[in-house]
């Protein structure tokens, strides 16, 4: 893979909003509505909310968010790679970008909620193997046999 470039985004270009809306439109065709916890576009400029792009020669190729949830945790959000760039590492680079972030801000722990579906099981072997594990609902999450809910420390 050409060399991957992350930076910080702030959900305003044509360009980021048509991949988030393929992220949703993803998420809403594996989940149902009251199952699919992905933020709006107003939800991810939040103050609490990092944003960033993934690029690859100029080109975006993903994105990913991370949510404080208090001074020592942070949810991550938006995780998406386009299509056509899947299995190529972008979501690792992103996950490991995420992380590396949430350590310097000296967040304790990660939390994530992806879905308990079959479309969703790339994504959760990913977070498996980058050392999370499966968790209780956090947050405002409730338990939800379409999510799984997973954590990890930092």
């Amino acid at each position: 893979m050409a060399e991957l470039v992350v930076t910080r985004d702030y959900v305003r270009s044509d360009e980021i909003i048509a991949l988030l809306d393929a992220h949703l439109t993803l998420m809403r065709s594996l989940s149902p509505p009251e199952s699919t916890h992905a933020l709006d576009l107003e939800g991810l400029r939040g103050s609490d909310i990092t944003f960033w792009r993934a690029e690859i020669a100029g080109k975006l190729v993903g994105c990913g968010a991370l949510k404080e949830l208090a001074d020592n945790a942070g949810e991550i959000k938006s995780m998406h790679t386009a299509a056509v760039h899947r299995g190529k590492g972008v979501a690792a680079a992103l996950l490991l970008h995420v992380m590396a972030t949430a350590r310097e801000r000296g967040y304790k722990k990660l939390f994530l909620e992806t879905g308990s579906q079959p479309g969703f099981k790339p994504a959760r072997q990913l977070y498996l193997n980058h050392g999370f594990t499966e968790c209780p609902p956090f947050a405002n999450y409730i338990l939800d046999p379409n999510s799984v809910f997973m954590t990890i420390n930092l």
